[in-house]
């Protein structure tokens, strides 16, 4: 089905062909068990379909690259452990990955909303996390427009403690409240977004080109970051109609 925006049919031209042409991978261990394995050869498929991914003017600011993995458990208690948070059991507990704006006074507003949203949803901040990265991993232009990247712990409570799949939905309403609450509550002018929040799911994502997802986000090359799946995208804006 082509585009409503797509020029009419003419000549050598037919919309029925226009297609989305990003680069997508995954890599997934049948027996379930994660391993930083998995992740390592998801980056890898990622730097592979480096072709299907886009730059811009600066040719070191990626179109947008990510991967998606499982919560890597082990890990995430061991680093949330240093920063005095104590995780719940597996899924009774959501990471979120948030990004935030650069001025420090429009970023507490944006954590503060997030935090009146879980509790207004039933929920619970257990606390955040910074993510390490390095901005000189990445190019210019989307360093100029580098975000404060956080990770957000929000604990299963009520009903949502004893059933994963609601606790899921609630998380889903939270993401599309906060959407709105943000733009209402503080405006658009500084930049707010949240690729994830998931009990069972992190993504980690950016204005990146393929190979340097490694190099921005040290997690994901620790031994110890583990995952049986990793899907992964690379963005290849070739639909501008």
């Amino acid at each position: 089905m082509s585009c409503p925006h797509t020029p009419r049919k003419q000549g050598l031209y037919d919309p029925a062909f226009e297609h989305d042409a990003c680069g997508v991978g995954f890599v997934a261990r049948v027996n379930g068990e994660p391993t930083h394995d998995v992740v390592a050869q998801g980056i890898q498929v990622l730097i592979n379909l480096g072709h299907r991914g886009a730059c811009g003017c600066d040719p070191e600011s990626g179109d947008g690259a990510g991967l998606l993995v499982q919560i890597p458990e082990s890990f995430l208690r061991t680093v949330c452990e240093r920063e005095g948070i104590s995780l719940p059991a597996p899924q009774r507990y959501a990471v979120g990955m948030v990004f935030l704006a650069q001025d420090a006074a429009a970023a507490a507003r944006q954590q503060a909303l997030v935090e009146a949203v879980v509790a207004e949803e039933g929920q619970g901040v257990l606390g955040w996390r910074d993510v390490p990265h390095d901005p000189m991993a990445i190019g210019r232009l989307a360093r100029q427009g580098l975000p404060r990247i956080r990770q957000v712990f929000v604990a299963a409570q009520g009903r949502e403690a004893e059933d994963v799949d609601a606790f899921e939905r609630r998380l889903y309403v939270i993401r599309r409240v906060l959407e709105r609450r943000v733009v209402d509550e503080i405006g658009e002018d500084d930049f707010f977004y949240v690729p994830s929040l998931s009990s069972r799911t992190v993504a980690y994502v950016g204005m990146l080109i393929a190979d340097q997802i490694p190099r921005f986000y040290p997690d994901l090359v620790d031994p110890a970051f583990r995952s049986a799946l990793a899907l992964v995208h690379s963005r290849y804006s070739t639909n501008t109609f």
